[in-house]
């Protein structure tokens, strides 16, 4: 379902993509969008959402794309490595990200992508949760950096039912019958009076837990029921899909 016409150029990448991509989408989820209209129609935005699973980027994309913005995302290098699949993703300008030494770069080109005036979208915890319940676990800095360097709008974003198509570190998907996905788009985090301060680390921390809290507020509404008054640290509690992972 359009809700807003797409008012940017869409480019070879982009009508690739959504030629393939949506089909099947919609041959397998019933979608749910709450509130999109709160994405901003023009301008530059950050979408700060929880992860829950691989196919999430291609679930963010339905709705951004659904409500007349291209998103774009801060991408694992790794994904990069195939030619292809780089060509692809540099002319849908997807910002790959370094896991080791050159985050710098990466969160340059997107303050520079939301300058630009470019709806790109962060996952904050970094990588699927951990957490038992698959809640919002604790997260990176980098959507609260980009925010209040840029001034840009944080609009927090909670969904839910992709990890029932392809649950976390899973190579089989679950297509049948259709699952429901459900996005629900916050209001502007309030960052304002941080934007007046010294960008410290205890500053970019306000923000993100600012962000995460935001975030949860929106998984909460979907799923009807009460997030742990703490979230999951795998610094602390580990990672329960290490062997997973390596497998």
């Amino acid at each position: 379902m359009t809700v807003r016409k797409l008012q940017q150029r869409r480019g070879w990448a982009f009508s690739l993509g959504v030629g393939i991509i949506k089909p099947l989408l919609l041959a397998t989820t019933v979608h749910d969008w709450r509130h999109g209209e709160r994405i901003p129609a023009t301008g530059g935005c950050v979408l700060a959402m929880n992860h829950i699973s691989h196919l999430d980027p291609l679930t963010a994309a339905h709705i951004v794309y659904d409500h007349g913005r291209l998103p774009r995302y801060l991408a694992k290098s790794g994904l990069f490595q195939n030619a292809f699949l780089r060509r692809f993703l540099t002319a849908a300008g997807q910002i790959p990200v370094e896991r080791e030494g050159k985050g710098a770069v990466a969160y340059a080109a997107a303050v520079e992508a939301v300058r630009r005036g470019e709806c790109v979208v962060v996952y904050p915890e970094g990588t699927i949760t951990r957490d038992p319940d698959m809640w919002p676990m604790t997260g990176k800095s980098g959507a609260a950096r980009i925010g209040l360097e840029t001034g840009a709008p944080v609009l927090p974003v909670g969904q839910w039912g992709a990890q029932q198509l392809l649950p976390p570190y899973s190579k089989k998907p679950h297509l049948v019958p259709r699952k429901r996905v459900t996005m629900s788009v916050g209001e502007p985090v309030a960052l304002d009076d941080l934007r007046q301060r010294e960008l410290t680390p205890e500053v970019v921390k306000q923000a993100t837990d600012r962000i995460l809290a935001a975030i949860t507020a929106q998984v909460e509404e979907i799923r009807g029921a009460q997030a742990p008054a703490e979230r999951y640290d795998m610094r602390v509690s580990g990672d329960p899909y290490k062997d997973r992972k390596s497998a």
